[in-house]
């Protein structure tokens, strides 16, 4: 796919193959367009590897971290389990949502091997006390068991799947925690947007159907009680409809009685 932006004349030249279409460069569709050009270059450029949140690194693009926030305000959860740490910045940006909130709330980690400095740094953070670390693979019996200790009944739990993307795995998670998710709140197959990214320089080439986006797509095709979704905006004056994310198809959410 080409692109060609002139500004002097408004307008998106956008060549496919022997197709093309000139848009508006100043519409909706550009934008979308523009936007999903700037997700993969973004990505191989490591740009969602520049941030951070209260001290941690936190390896996620903003418009993901702030659709998350907005899906913790109406949801509420007092639980939130999270597959996959690295250092720690989701954790501690789960937690920080909970102290704000005023919810007393426990944040569960899981990750296959902790590096001493990020389970160091994260145990000494201000928010530490909300957190539990559980070291072993997520898919193993016995990190399962640990988990399900760890839940009481009247938790309200979300759930946050982001450590080995492959689809078998992300699969395999969803299997195993998608009973734990209160209804109408969600278990998030992150990073999909590996579909996207198969072509760019450090992408791979099965990442086309290897990815989480295909799990969560299969899941839902096999359990009605959970539907796959995009959370609605709790605000918005614009004609927009779609997010910028790395994390398309990703929100499965149990479904309940309050009406979104």
């Amino acid at each position: 796919m080409k692109f060609q932006i002139d500004t002097e004349t408004r307008t998106l030249l956008v060549q496919d193959g022997s197709t093309h279409q000139v848009l508006e460069l100043y519409s909706d569709k550009a934008f979308e367009i523009l936007s999903d050009a700037w997700l993969k270059v973004g990505w191989n450029q490591k740009y969602p590897y520049t941030f951070s949140w209260m001290g941690r690194p936190f390896i996620q693009a903003p418009e993901d971290i702030v659709r998350n926030q907005e899906v913790f305000w109406r949801v509420k959860p007092n639980l939130v389990i999270e597959t996959g740490v690295a250092h720690g910045g989701s954790l501690i940006f789960a937690a920080s949502l909970l102290k704000a909130m005023d919810i007393s709330g426990r944040v569960i980690g899981i990750d296959i091997e902790y590096r001493p400095q990020n389970r160091e740094a994260i145990n000494a953070h201000p928010l530490a006390s909300y957190i539990t670390l559980i070291e072993g693979s997520s898919i193993s019996e016995e990190i399962l068991a640990q988990v399900k200790s760890l839940i009481r009944p009247d938790d309200c739990v979300l759930i946050l799947l982001d450590s080995n993307h492959s689809k078998a795995h992300v699969a395999r998670e969803l299997e195993l925690y998608h009973p734990f998710v209160t209804s109408d709140s969600y278990i998030v197959a992150t990073d999909g947007a590996m579909k996207d990214l198969h072509d760019v320089p450090r992408g791979q080439q099965d990442w086309s159907w290897n990815n989480p986006t295909a799990a969560a797509e299969e899941f839902a095709s096999n359990h009605p009680e959970f539907v796959l979704e995009q959370p609605p905006w709790p605000f918005n004056e614009s004609a927009l409809t779609k997010n910028i994310t790395y994390w398309p198809s990703a929100w499965l959410r149990k479904k309940g009685s309050i009406a979104w």
